[in-house]
């Protein structure tokens, strides 16, 4: 039996709830144990990653390092005021020390750091295997 009631708080099931709605009491009273603990996770994890991000600065965040040593094969396209925007912040910030291809490296790396769970979540929600 007690198998069963773990199984139930598994799958989200508020026996609480509905043994009221079988007394005929359909009240329901939100209790902070029935919150959802993935959602605290990811709101954890989100503020660890920005503590994280907060203890080293942006120049050394994505103007300092970069891993590609060389231009890539594939070329993209950019709005030209992010292209000029991305440019000047090179410039100024980084004294033209870092190339744009590796600066926009390093923000997309980021970008994937953060947003990996939320990216996978989604993915794996929309991708249907054919058999």
């Amino acid at each position: 039996m007690e198998h069963d009631k773990n199984n139930n708080e598994d799958n989200g099931i508020d026996e609480q709830y509905l043994m009221s709605i079988m007394a005929g009491s359909p009240k329901k009273e939100v209790s902070v144990q029935n919150a959802d603990p993935q959602k605290e996770k990811a709101i954890t994890k989100n503020k660890l990653k920005s503590q994280k991000s907060n203890d080293i600065t942006y120049m050394e965040q994505f103007l300092t390092h970069h891993t590609m040593t060389k231009r890539g094969d594939k070329s993209i396209y950019i709005r030209s005021e992010y292209h000029e925007r991305l440019s000047r912040i090179i410039q100024i910030i980084a004294d033209d020390q870092i190339p744009l291809y590796a600066y926009l490296d390093n923000i997309l790396a980021y970008h994937f750091e953060m947003f990996e769970k939320e990216i996978t979540d989604d993915f794996n929600n929309k991708y249907r295997p054919i058999f």
